[in-house]
């Protein structure tokens, strides 16, 4: 993504959040808007460099070969971190804790992030956020033990879960 577009999409999720943030404190906040699901969608289908806070290659491709089919590959970068995240597992919210080590250690224009919930036995969830840590969309699983799913289609489940929040449904975007 240009420097200028994603200044103009920053921009424009600031004044999305700030305006939302008056209308609660004014008492005037009524549910999500359609134009402020289009900035999120705006900034996630023109990312160009996307890292995936992971070391792990099977989660890795699950998730770039989901978002390969929803943007356009000539002209997106889509990287794993190339720092450890397993110091993660020692915070309150491995997940989010991931998605902040990506944050803070590149220069990604959004971060996607897969781990734990919270404690052990909590489920996972998986995090979209931009490049000042803010959370995009999200999605979350119960425990392995409940779901059984390997991991890459819990991850697969969760990546599309994610989109599906903000409008994007990858099913119609590739068909």
């Amino acid at each position: 993504m240009k420097h200028d577009e994603m200044e103009d999409f920053n921009s424009s999720l600031e004044s999305s959040v700030k305006n939302a943030y008056l209308e609660s404190v004014g008492g005037n906040r009524r549910g999500d808007k359609e134009e402020e699901l289009e900035v999120i969608k705006k900034i996630i289908l023109s990312a160009k460099n996307i890292v995936v806070a992971t070391n792990n290659p099977k989660k890795f491709k699950v998730i770039k070969d989901i978002l390969l089919k929803i943007l356009d590959e000539k002209n997106v970068n889509i990287l794993k971190i190339e720092i450890p995240t397993e110091v993660s597992d020692l915070t309150r919210m491995p997940a989010l804790n991931k998605g902040l080590i990506a944050v803070d250690t590149t220069d990604a224009d959004i971060v996607i992030a897969r781990g734990r919930l919270g404690v052990p036995g909590s489920g996972s969830m998986l995090l979209i956020m931009d490049n000042k840590g803010r959370i995009l969309t999200a999605s979350l699983s119960p425990s392995s033990i409940i779901h059984k799913e390997n991991i890459e289609d819990a991850i697969k489940n969760e990546l599309i879960s994610a989109l599906k929040r903000i409008g994007i449904d990858i099913y119609s975007l590739i068909f």
